[in-house]
């Protein structure tokens, strides 16, 4: 009887220690801001050292079997530039406007550009898994180049009309940071845009903006871009300015 029991223990014992090796770590969001920018930081860099600019200035993960890209140089290669806000931006060399047009990113200049752009538009998540800090977790939040095809006009998370927010109901809302990423805008002013290419032309990206989560959304209330919440999220944008104007008055 004694053997029995000690068996029937010794395998409780088992079937507990191996119920915990299976069991996946779920991430849980450090309550720290500073952990958050931190592991928004490291996964921002490894994220440039794992992808490269393909021939049309698309951003193109590197392949572990493919020898192609052997050559190629990684994005923490091509002079990243890293703003006080943590916003890092890529001007793509032989891809800017001969004499390109200033952009006024700022919405409530009135100058303010109003853009036409090819972009790919992605969102992630830094997290810390046993460990290694990587982006984990992605998804679009806008891509006109594997999408639509054609240009797009202010996107809503560049600029927001001003009637959109007086009609809004919530408090939030009413504010462009419910709307507008500043991190692109901010990151935007070091490029220039072209005056006029027609849409069908094309498409040769200028180059890349990553945003931190801390110069997104970060915590706050946001407009539902997705369906999911795109708090602590950090975003990348791979895009060319095709029409860089002032914007008319009937659309601001």
């Amino acid at each position: 009887m004694k053997k029995i029991f000690l068996y029937i223990l010794a395998g409780s014992l088992c079937f507990t220690a191996c119920k915990k090796d299976d069991e996946v770590e779920t991430f849980v969001e450090p309550d720290d801001i500073a952990v958050r920018n931190s592991y928004d930081d490291q996964a921002i860099q490894k994220f440039m050292n794992d992808n490269y600019l393909d021939s049309q200035g698309n951003i193109k993960a590197f392949s572990s079997t493919d020898t192609s890209d052997d050559n190629e140089k990684k994005l923490s290669e091509l002079s990243p530039q890293k703003l006080s806000s943590g916003v890092i931006y890529i001007v793509r060399n032989g891809a800017q406007p001969t004499s390109g047009v200033t952009l006024e990113t700022n919405p409530e200049a009135t100058n303010a550009t109003q853009i036409r752009t090819m972009m790919r538009a992605n969102y992630y998540l830094a997290t810390n898994t046993d460990g290694n800090v990587a982006f984990t977790t992605s998804g679009v939040l806008a891509n006109t180049i594997n999408g639509s095809g054609s240009p797009l006009t202010d996107p809503l998370f560049y600029y927001v009309k001003k009637k959109t927010m007086t009609d809004a109901t919530t408090d939030a809302a009413k504010l462009r940071s419910y709307y507008e990423i500043e991190g692109l805008q901010e990151g935007l002013k070091y490029f220039k845009g072209y005056a006029n290419l027609s849409d069908g032309d094309a498409y040769n990206l200028q180059g890349v903006i990553i945003v931190p989560s801390r110069a997104a959304f970060g915590r706050d209330a946001h407009y539902n871009y997705t369906g999911y919440s795109l708090k602590n999220n950090c975003f990348v944008f791979n895009f060319q300015i095709y029409k860089a104007n002032p914007r008319p008055v009937s659309e601001q």
